[in-house]
Order: structure tokens, then C-alpha cells, then sequence
């Protein structure tokens, strides 16, 4: 049996999350998904996400694709997340190309290409523009001139 693992935040869960996560599951019999804590993604990106890491992990493993999930509590624990899930294959997204190759004595890293144009940073900012211009549409309607 082949596993791969693979780890992310998967906040506000998008295309690319299903495209990267299905292709992955491509490579190997089993899927196990990491999914960023939600202190790990605070100290990342400095914001909290939108959804918690509880929320995020069961949406993450309703995924048919997906075989396992845990919470990634830190980056510099991935080799042994590797070695506990007795991982064949690591696979990320090729925006991470390169950052992951210390573990190709572990392991075989794989990067593999993301979904063009999307993100999870750009969903949310259309998500706050979206919400500002409904708030500015309501209180210019509810000020006639």
C-alpha cells in the first residue's frame, strides 16, 4: 500500500484544495491530509482562518479522496509526521517548490502545479470587497437624497 501525505490549511475550501487533494490521492492507495492549526496559521499568515482547525478537519475528511486527517500543530514537525504516517510520497502544491526537498531522505517529494487563478488569500478579499459594497449599497439606500 502506497501513502501520501499531504498538509494545507484548507480554509474556505476551494477547487484548487479538490484538484490538489484528488490528484494527490492519484499517486497512492491512501491519502492522509495534515491540516494546518489554527495557532500554526496564525503564526503563517498572521490571521486567524475563517473556519476553526475542528471545522476545517471535518470538512477535509468528508472528502471521499481523503483517507486520514490530523492537525498539523508545526512545520518543523513534518518529518515526523512523515515517519509516523509511514508516508511513501509527499505532495504539495508547486507554489512550495523546493521548501519540502529535505525530506526526499524520508520520502519522495512531489510538487505538483495549483489550480490557476485561485486562491484562498483572493477568495477572501472578494469576499470582504463583495461584503463592503452590499454595507455601502444598504446605507445609500437607506439615505435617499
Amino acid at each position: 500500500m502506497r501513502t501520501v501525505i499531504t498538509f494545507g490549511t484548507f480554509d474556505v475550501l476551494h477547487i484548487g484544495h479538490i484538484n490538489i487533494l484528488q490528484r494527490a490521492k492519484q499517486h497512492g492507495d491512501r491519502l492522509v491530509v495534515g491540516v494546518s492549526s489554527d495557532a500554526l496559521n496564525f503564526s503563517k499568515k498572521s490571521r486567524n482562518p475563517v473556519y476553526s482547525e475542528l471545522e476545517r478537519t471535518s470538512i477535509i475528511a468528508a472528502l471521499s479522496c481523503v483517507d486520514e486527517v490530523f492537525i498539523e500543530e508545526s512545520l518543523e514537525l513534518k518529518g515526523e509526521y512523515i515517519q509516523k504516517h509511514k508516508a511513501d510520497i509527499l505532495i504539495m502544491g508547486d507554489d512550495w517548490a523546493g521548501r519540502f526537498d529535505i525530506f526526499k531522505e524520508l520520502c519522495e517529494v512531489l510538487y505538483l502545479p495549483r489550480t490557476e487563478g485561485i486562491s484562498t488569500t483572493q477568495l477572501i478579499k472578494e469576499i470582504k470587497a463583495y461584503g463592503e459594497n452590499i454595507i455601502n449599497s444598504s446605507v445609500i439606500n437607506a439615505n435617499p437624497v
